[in-house]
């Protein structure tokens, strides 16, 4: 079965874009795991963009979070739908909840058997084989029974989420350049209006920014 992935910044502005690539959104149940952004209070306006998006595309969302589920759970609910949807938030928060549930080789076969995966900055840079170049101490704090950061290892490189972003530029030339700083990391950045795309053993970024405007 070819894996097929596709890995964003903000899923807003690409979501028609991505289910023009898989034929249609029509009829296609997406679970939305919003785990990464449940520490916000209430849904952020970010978070409510990013699902309307999808609902726009044409995609059923059912939102979802793993805290506090079985692995057992997970894997029959992933079993009810076509596409699993990561979003955005802590990325070590989630990966921290991954854990707990043991969940992530769940995850992994379920793509490997014709899941289609769709993430969102955290959940884009999950998707990878290590989070630590995304380090960053504000968010880690919130993550105290992390056990390491190896991700899902969907894909053989590392998402760095929202380059050129304002909100963003801070965090980039404080911690996240410093730390992936070296020879070890395979790095993809992106900025919202980009996407990779994963089919099988090839990838490729696509840009959306002249459709979208």
């Amino acid at each position: 079965m070819i894996k097929r992935i596709f890995l964003t910044s903000s899923v807003n502005f690409v979501a028609r874009d991505i289910a023009k690539k898989i034929g249609g959104a029509k009829g296609q149940k997406l679970l939305y795991i919003y785990t990464a952004g449940e520490l916000k209070k209430g849904e952020a306006q970010w978070q409510k963009d990013d699902r309307q998006a999808l609902s726009r595309a044409g995609f059923e969302v059912i939102k979802y979070t793993i805290t506090g589920k079985t692995r057992e759970t997970i894997k029959k609910n992933l079993k009810k739908v076509g596409i699993i949807y990561v979003g955005g938030g802590n990325t070590f928060y989630l990966l921290e909840k991954i854990q707990q549930t043991k969940c992530a080789g769940v995850i992994r076969e379920a793509v490997n058997a014709g899941k289609i995966y769709i993430g969102t900055s955290a959940g884009s840079i999950i998707a990878g084989p290590d989070i630590y170049p995304s380090y960053s101490l504000d968010v880690i704090n919130e993550a105290p029974n992390l056990k390491g950061y190896k991700g899902l290892g969907l894909v053989g490189f590392v998402v760095l989420p929202h380059w050129g972003s304002a909100n963003f530029k801070e965090r980039y030339l404080k911690n996240r350049l410093a730390h992936s700083y070296n020879e070890k990391n395979k790095l993809i950045l992106l900025n919202n209006y980009q996407y990779v795309e994963t089919r099988g053993d090839w990838y490729r970024i696509e840009e959306v920014r002249h459709k979208a405007s």
